[in-house]
């Protein structure tokens, strides 16, 4: 199949085949394209669905960063990697607005060329970055659950940090055809401009590179990352169903909850959208047609992970719920004496001593105290 695949992509070097978004060589869109853009399910469900995306999501991250930065603090690599990705979902939202109008507008692009450039590449740059900053979550708590000890000397804050480092450089990179062609095309029949809905052929030199560039990006910045996530997390799950040492009946409970719905949120919000794009490059490249409408309508569902971080953030840390209740005005949270003496329901503390588990140079304080900055999430 993959080697039929590639032969084919080969002999059609020259040819017009059109793939995603809506690849042309002549100067007219097919009718399948023009469908596309006139289908009235995306001209709703589009604007609609990133209108309330940025509503909750810019509020709520700007919460969030907050009290991560100033409340928490960048104590731990799980903290980091929450301020990564608040950080990614917040200039995600950021570009929505431009979305926003440029649906409502009938898909006519009115920002020129660079912006439409700078629009396109942060918002799949930050969503490729939200599934890269949640596989380095997950990879962490299973260290951190699963393997406490022997794996200490890679949970440190070093490593969280050139993991984001390592991540963006690679998304920068992966990108790259993006940023450096016009991603604008002027529709005649329709008299729109629209942006990184139809293409031009000779953004990438042949169909080759073009199955090159988007194969890359599925594989590498969304299968790898879904495989470890799922079994990383479904490790975690286990280990805490199994393991009675440092826990309540509640506290497992809660955990292994909180696990489930970070698990079913990164499934639901990125899987359905990047795998309806691989079967819109095979419809393409082998049969002539195309997903792309389905396509778009899923890029909502991946969005829609953007409102529900700040939510996990809450559930997953006392620290934040004290700070939203404080803010609200509704006081402090009732406590049960055996969840009081714990800072988190799902750290590495709760599998081994923190002492043991922390190396010397990642300690939040050297006398290794308790205390309300050192509470760490339940990711």
């Amino acid at each position: 199949m993959l080697l039929g695949f590639w032969k084919r992509a080969l002999s059609f070097s020259h040819a017009e085949v059109p793939i995603c978004p809506a690849w042309r060589h002549t100067p007219a869109p097919a009718t399948i394209d023009i469908h596309m853009l006139r289908n009235p399910a995306i001209a709703v469900a589009l604007p609609v669905v990133y209108s309330l995306v940025a509503l909750v999501s810019i509020p709520g991250n700007l919460f969030s960063l907050w009290v991560l930065c100033r409340h928490i603090g960048p104590k731990s690599p799980s903290v980091i990697f929450m301020i990564n990705l608040s950080v990614t979902d917040l200039m995600l939202a950021s570009v929505l607005p431009f979305q926003i109008y440029y649906h409502f507008n009938r898909n006519h692009w009115v920002f020129g060329v660079l912006l439409c450039n700078v629009v396109t590449v942060a918002f799949y740059a930050n969503m490729y970055s939200s599934i890269l900053t949640m596989t380095c979550i997950s990879v962490e708590r299973f260290l951190g659950v699963v393997y406490p000890l022997s794996a200490a000397r890679w949970r440190r804050r070093r490593y969280a940090l050139a993991a984001c480092a390592g991540a963006w450089l690679l998304l920068l990179a992966a990108l790259s055809p993006l940023a450096r062609t016009d991603l604008t095309y002027a529709v005649d029949d329709l008299g729109i401009v629209t942006c990184f809905d139809v293409l031009k052929r000779t953004m990438l030199p042949s169909v080759a590179m073009w199955a090159v560039f988007l194969f890359t990006i599925f594989v590498l910045l969304f299968l790898i990352p879904f495989v470890v996530t799922v079994a990383c997390y479904t490790a975690t799950i286990l280990k805490l169903l199994r393991s009675a040492e440092g826990h309540t009946r509640g506290q497992r409970r809660r955990s292994v909850c909180l696990a489930a719905v970070v698990l079913l949120a990164f499934v639901t919000c990125f899987a359905p959208n990047n795998f309806v794009l691989l079967a819109h490059m095979v419809s393409r490249l082998f049969y002539g047609g195309s997903y792309y409408h389905v396509y778009k309508l899923t890029l909502c569902l991946s969005c829609v992970n953007n409102c529900l971080d700040p939510f996990v953030y809450y559930f997953a840390s006392r620290e934040f719920q004290l700070r939203l209740r404080d803010y609200l005005g509704y006081g402090r949270l009732p406590t049960d004496s055996q969840d009081a003496r714990r800072d988190s329901l799902f750290s590495a503390r709760t599998m081994s001593a923190r002492s043991a588990s922390c190396a010397p140079d990642d300690r939040p304080d050297a006398a290794g105290r308790p205390g309300p900055g050192r509470r760490e999430s339940e990711f």
